[in-house]
């Protein structure tokens, strides 16, 4: 037996391209009861549908949960994340209050990962410096004047054991690499089932021909990999950064690529967009993207699908399938 749920939602107009707004709307009213769609928690109209809801849709322009909002939402029970970290939506009251809580990282890590497969393949051949050079000379390239180029046993460092770390070893498993893992939370038997070889993080960068980073943005984290880890990084090789700029000490990785001799595929920076005057914008080893490895598109459905199954779990009675522990926050990104 099943019941439609009353849902509020409030993931903000404008956090989504049209049509999966209306996807979210059509996918909402089909499988709950949606009360209304609202951008902020502070008017009349807001304060009248928080009190009714049973089910709050939160996503990416959500304005803060915070205990004010809660008051107003005396039957709130669930809230439905429809994007990854709720760490800046949700205060910790939420969970004090006993609200269950689901994310759709699981989902929003798919993309990242075949991101980051897709910039591993294009690092070891030098896609994007050999187009460039391409362009300029248009003229064929003779392929033994490339150097060292190519993805057969080239090895591979993934820096963090994330949901998308973890995929990302899973994904490459089809491929002639060796793929090395450094997370300190798993020991090497943990780390050689996922399918690769656990090392240090000196190890890892010192050796690897593409480094990709996967930790989540944490005071721990902060600059981990340090200046004087990147000038460990060998000549020719690759750096990916998809999770979060402060993981790396930028100055010191602008300043390893000025040299000229390190490749850098960067979709996060500090700030998350750069001085327009930056020099990596212009320089033929680095290619940045506006944090677009994440769901973008009909990606965002995948998130939004798959937190609408979550209703529907909540309308059969159900647990929910991607639950948001508090103690899980500590370490997540």
């Amino acid at each position: 037996m099943t019941s439609s749920p009353r849902v509020l939602s409030a993931v903000g107009s404008g956090a989504f391209a049209p049509a999966s707004e209306a996807h979210l709307a059509r996918e909402l009213a089909a499988h709950g009861d949606l009360i209304a769609t609202i951008d902020e928690f502070d008017s009349a109209a807001s304060r009248t549908a928080l009190a009714e809801a049973e089910v709050l849709v939160t996503g990416w322009r959500t304005p803060r949960v915070d205990a004010a909002v809660l008051d107003a939402a005396p039957r709130l029970k669930w809230i439905l994340h429809v994007a990854g970290s709720v760490k800046e939506n949700l205060d910790d009251a939420v969970w004090e209050r006993g609200i269950t809580v689901s994310s759709a990282v699981d989902a929003n890590a798919e993309p990242v990962a075949e991101f980051t497969l897709a910039a591993i393949i294009f690092a070891n051949k030098r896609v994007l410096q050999i187009s460039r050079e391409y362009r300029a000379r248009r003229e064929l390239i003779d392929q033994a004047s490339l150097g060292v180029v190519g993805g057969y046993r080239r090895r591979v460092g993934i820096v963090g054991a994330s949901r998308i770390g973890r995929r990302v070893v899973e994904l490459l498993k089809p491929f002639d690499l060796e793929v090395v893992l450094y997370d300190p939370t798993l020991s090497a038997d943990e780390v050689a089932s996922l399918g690769a070889r656990a090392v240090t993080l000196e190890e890892l960068c010192a050796t690897s021909d593409v480094v990709s980073l996967h930790a989540p943005s944490l005071p721990s984290t902060n600059k981990m990999i340090s200046a004087e880890l990147i000038a460990t990084i060998p000549a020719g090789s690759a750096l990916i950064n998809t999770s979060r700029g402060d993981v790396v000490d930028q100055d010191a990785l602008t300043e390893r690529v000025l040299r000229g001799d390190l490749h850098v595929i960067l979709d996060v920076t500090v700030p998350w967009a750069l001085p327009r005057e930056h020099p990596l914008f212009d320089h033929p080893n680095a290619l940045l993207t506006p944090h677009i490895a994440g769901s973008v598109g009909t990606e965002v459905d995948r998130m939004i699908d798959q937190q609408v199954s979550e209703l529907d779990r909540i309308a059969r009675g159900e647990d929910l399938a991607h639950p948001v522990l508090f103690e899980s926050l500590v370490t997540a990104a």
